[in-house]
């Protein structure tokens, strides 16, 4: 637990997580195997995260890799190689599009935690974080980016691209405030929220879905 932080922080972002995967399981007819492989990683992680394998120290790579490259790479073979991505097929783009809805909670959360000196002001709204801007447009998109149930192509491939360009910014910007030693930003007050449980869900599995959804709905828009 990140030390000091009110509880009901880290139960709202609990609950956030669980948002996300339901959000992101009514998306698709996905297998049975790719929740318990989900449970299983979360369930791992929450380990780790209570042994302190991921608090910063001066070793590179940092430990914390162990916690990203896995999910990414498992997010760009599901959309980019066969077999995996054929569950493309199965996917609902007007569900995929709901999932950014919970872009909204992560990001009081993360005010919540640059209050309690967790994180900078910078990986806020009140910094250079737009993030929550997908999550407001996401209802939007929902209903007008589809006209009887035909997804109007253009502006949903522009919605896509220009959401996951802000989802990159905020990841790239939260990757540089943390405390490993190519730190760029937030040395007054730098990110050390991912490091604990259960914040590392975000980078862990909160961020891939968000990402998948993206990629997964540019793809299926594409082809």
């Amino acid at each position: 637990m990140v030390p000091g932080l009110p509880l009901y922080v880290s139960g709202f972002f609990i609950l956030t997580t669980i948002l996300t995967l339901y959000l992101f399981w009514r998306s698709g007819k996905w297998p049975n195997w790719l929740l318990w492989l989900i449970i299983g990683w979360l369930t791992l992680q929450t380990g780790l995260g209570f042994s302190g394998f991921y608090l910063p120290s001066e070793k590179l790579p940092p430990n914390f890799l162990f916690l990203v490259i896995p999910a990414l790479i498992f997010l760009l073979l599901a959309v980019f190689l066969p077999p995996l991505n054929t569950r493309l097929g199965s996917i609902s783009l007007r569900a995929l599009v709901l999932v950014h809805i919970v872009r909204i909670p992560v990001e009081i959360i993360l005010f919540l935690l640059y209050k309690n000196g967790a994180i900078p002001r910078l990986t806020t709204f009140e910094g250079s974080n737009f993030d929550i801007l997908a999550g407001l447009s996401a209802p939007l998109i929902y209903f007008w980016g589809f006209k009887d149930g035909i997804p109007r192509k253009t502006p949903l491939i522009i919605w896509n691209v220009l959401c996951l360009g802000l989802l990159i910014n905020i990841v790239s910007t939260a990757i540089l405030s943390a405390p490993f030693p190519f730190q760029k930003f937030g040395f007054d007050q730098p990110n050390i929220a991912v490091f604990y449980f259960p914040f590392i869900w975000l980078p862990g599995m909160i961020v891939p879905m968000v990402m998948y959804s993206h990629l997964a709905s540019i793809r299926l828009l594409l082809k």
